[in-house]
């Protein structure tokens, strides 16, 4: 009898152990599964925007590589990646939402709009200093009237600077 408890505990013992492992597998498995994730993300981003190209051929857009000529804007392209951008956006999937808003900028870099969409991606990816830069980059434009993507900037910036008060 007096084997009994020794066994009992020494079992207890492997038992907590087991779980003690079985929760850091856990964690590392919770990561994993992230990155799978985050990779996945991507692989539909990227198939999103080939299934784009293909359709859109005869329209000259081309996700992720919208040159615009030096100085110029091609609206089609900014129009087309801003309407799918907030599509994404308004869905949650702000990953893709950022992908598709930065291909607008990417077509028209000097539009106000599209600096504020990709600067409210990354606000809601929880990246504020990229955020806080291009809210300033479009609220201190020298625009002889305000915008209203430059009021969105500035209150987006009041917004940003209020969050950090105590």
């Amino acid at each position: 009898m007096t084997n009994f408890p020794k066994q009992f505990l020494a079992a207890l013992a492997l038992g907590v152990l087991a779980f003690i492992v079985a929760g850091c597998m856990g964690d590392q498995i919770d990561a994993t599964n992230k990155l799978v994730q985050q990779q996945q993300e991507q692989l539909e981003h990227q198939q999103q925007e080939l299934e784009a190209l293909q359709a859109n051929q005869n329209q000259s857009y081309t996700p992720g590589a919208a040159p615009a000529a030096r100085g110029g804007c091609d609206k089609d392209v900014e129009t087309i990646a801003s309407k799918r951008g907030g599509d994404k956006f308004a869905a949650g999937e702000f990953n893709k939402a950022l992908g598709y808003y930065q291909d607008a900028l990417l077509s028209c870099p000097n539009d106000e709009r599209a600096e504020v969409n990709v600067a409210r991606s990354y606000e809601a990816l929880g990246n504020n200093v990229a955020a806080i830069n291009l809210y300033r980059k479009v609220a201190d434009s020298n625009s002889a009237i305000d915008t209203d993507a430059q009021e969105e900037a500035k209150a987006a910036l009041l917004r940003l600077q209020a969050s950090r008060l105590p």
